[in-house]
């Protein structure tokens, strides 16, 4: 494996010197994506979450939302938390959560995989401004790749459930023995104050070293966009792409999808916001609800970017990459399905 490794990075080093230009201008539109939209976007998500887990926040809503997290899911309730950020906040927010859970033992591994899983989306400013009302230029379809990305990653949710060891569940942070609303809401302020108690840091301490880690990760984002927007222009100057685009557009003729959208699908399995806006900006004969159903899978799918940046974070753990792949190729084929049921013309 390593010498193909070696090989294949050769190659694109001598790409980059046979294209320089290439090279630069995909090097600045990827940087520009980062600092423009996932910069502002992401990092004030990664500090406040990270100092929500040191308060303690995280465990009081676990202990509340455990007794439904559980049943359904099969993740305990701090999950509850990592679903709601990472759906307002955007990949790669729910890894990022995921491994903070699993490091202070919250979650274990197929917890952890199930969670991560499913809520490695995409936030709905991205979703409703950008590619709604910015490549589509129509806020009308706005709801139905919301209700299509969205609905289908709850759906994900309920199928990973079957993933994993029936008998694997990490224990609630409190036990009751009560059912009263009043006992859980007691157990949940518990919880609380016994995490805050346990991390320690002062208010100065916990708000330099979130800002820190945050940054940290910010720039692995950042260059791992940087990257993949070089490799998928390199593909193409290399003429690369063309094969790929052949093989895409076999595959969309088997379903009777026009072939012109494999340009889309092949540019948003690299980036999913290049794949969204060629979806967004198709020739005018394309059938909307089409163009629609390809950028749904370019959202749920994520992009080779944003698996790189969920692998990344989940090297640090014992989470493994395989679950998450099979998942978002799974969520992306769903939100295709959705599309068509739910389009109206």
């Amino acid at each position: 494996m390593t010498p193909i490794l070696a090989l294949i990075a050769c190659a694109i080093a001598v790409c980059m010197i046979i294209f320089p230009h290439a090279t630069l201008d995909s090097s600045v539109r990827g940087l520009a994506i980062w600092w423009d939209v996932l910069f502002p976007a992401l990092f004030p998500f990664f500090v406040i979450s990270e100092m929500l887990l040191g308060f303690g926040i995280v465990h009081f809503v676990g202990t509340l939302l455990d007794p439904l997290m559980r049943p359904i899911f099969r993740i305990p309730g701090t999950g509850g938390f990592v679903v709601a950020i990472s759906f307002a906040s955007g990949y790669p927010v729910g890894a990022k959560l995921t491994a903070q859970l699993w490091d202070q033992k919250l979650v274990n591994r197929e917890e952890g995989e199930r969670l991560v899983a499913f809520t490695t989306t995409s936030d709905p400013i991205f979703l409703i401004g950008a590619v709604s009302v910015g490549f589509f230029q129509d806020a009308r379809v706005a709801p139905i790749l919301a209700l299509a990305h969205y609905g289908a990653g709850i759906l994900i949710g309920f199928l990973m459930r079957f993933h994993g060891a029936r008998s694997s569940a990490t224990k609630p942070i409190l036990s009751s023995t009560g059912s009263a609303r009043e006992s859980r809401i007691r157990l949940a302020i518990r919880a609380m104050h016994q995490a805050r108690l346990r991390d320690g840091r002062d208010l100065g301490k916990l708000l330099s070293e979130s800002l820190q880690s945050s940054l940290k990760l910010m720039m692995v984002v950042g260059g791992l966009v940087v990257f993949f927007s070089v490799i998928l222009e390199l593909l193409t100057s290399a003429h690369v792409m063309n094969g790929m685009y052949n093989l895409i557009q076999s595959i969309l003729g088997l379903f009777g999808m026009p072939p012109e959208m494999s340009k889309s699908i092949m540019n948003g399995i690299f980036e999913v916001t290049l794949g969204a806006k060629s979806a967004g900006t198709a020739g005018i004969d394309i059938p909307l609800v089409t163009k629609l159903a390809v950028a749904a899978f370019v959202l749920s799918w994520g992009g080779l970017s944003v698996h790189a940046q969920v692998a990344s974070i989940l090297n640090a753990t014992n989470l493994r990459y395989w679950p998450f792949f099979v998942a978002r190729f799974t969520h992306g084929v769903l939100a295709m399905i959705f599309v068509f049921l739910f389009y109206k013309s």
